[in-house]
């Protein structure tokens, strides 16, 4: 049996068949992690959900903003909906309804102990232990797949504040927080407060700010965390130091779709984008 994760597709299904065809991917042996975003901005999107709810217990995927923006949008955010987004396929399909509920019930993080590997969309802030960080994605998904807490959640979703974690955050500022730190985190300062709004590449990063996985007393340094989310970083292995395997290589971009083996040590594998280069977001 491999595993295998597998960076931000967003609707990338042919560059995502072209990887599982050179993997000899077998959903019968095999089982692939996915970092979020399936879904948005590329082409087959609703392709893409579909296949990989087929999977059943042959993938885990964890939550994007991307997947979360889909719930919002679907559960009530209709003025959400940007010009950009490829959603609509998957909002007028016949099996919308099961699709949406799948994905309500999909974590914001995984983690296996026997693999020694976490797996988030974004990032985890520095105060946040391993187990507080389970602790807070519990609480979220919770509310997700509550029928009358979804609701609530989604309507105070969005938003940059608070930017920094207490234990004493209650209510709708705690979840947006956590769902920033799970869904959106790329720097933040000393003191972890987060920087939502920055993008851009490593060397570029704000004076008095530092990418997550290099704040000062990370909590959680001894976890080993895959992630995507940072397509200006791309591909981006430090296992050994700072704990991180980062693998948005901007497919939707342009730039290339990638997988790399968690259960045995292997050189990553990449297939070229079928889309038009562009600026990523």
């Amino acid at each position: 049996m491999a595993t295998y994760a597998i960076g931000d597709v967003q609707g990338c299904f042919a560059e995502l068949n072209d990887l599982l065809a050179l993997l000899k991917f077998n959903r019968d042996r095999d089982q692939l992690w996915f970092v979020g975003d399936l879904v948005n901005r590329g082409p087959q999107s609703l392709e893409v959900l579909r296949f990989v709810r087929s999977l059943g217990a042959s993938a885990i995927t964890v939550l994007g903003n991307h997947d979360l923006h889909l719930l919002a949008v679907a559960y009530g955010r209709k003025e959400r909906l940007r010009d950009d987004d490829t959603l609509k396929p998957i909002l007028d399909a016949h099996d919308r309804d099961d699709l949406l509920e799948w994905l309500r019930q999909q974590p914001l993080l995984h983690h296996d102990a026997h693999l020694g590997y976490t797996l988030v969309h974004a990032g985890l802030p520095p105060q946040w232990t391993l187990r507080t960080a389970q602790s807070c994605a519990r609480e979220v998904e919770q509310a997700l797949r509550d029928d009358e807490a979804v609701h609530e959640l989604i309507a105070h979703m969005y938003g940059n504040q608070p930017d920094q974690w207490s234990d004493r955050l209650r209510g709708n500022d705690r979840r947006r927080f956590i769902v920033n730190c799970f869904t959106r985190l790329r720097v933040c300062d000393a003191e972890g407060r987060l920087q939502l709004k920055y993008k851009g590449t490593l060397d570029k990063i704000p004076d008095g700010y530092f990418p997550w996985f290099r704040a000062p007393d990370r909590r959680a340094e001894k976890t080993t965390i895959v992630c995507g989310h940072w397509s200006a970083i791309g591909y981006y292995d430090d296992r050994d130091s700072e704990r991180v395997l980062a693998i948005d290589t901007g497919c939707v971009w342009g730039e290339r779709l990638c997988a790399v083996r968690l259960d045995k040590e292997a050189a990553p594998v990449f297939v070229s984008s079928h889309q038009p280069k562009r600026g990523g977001d």
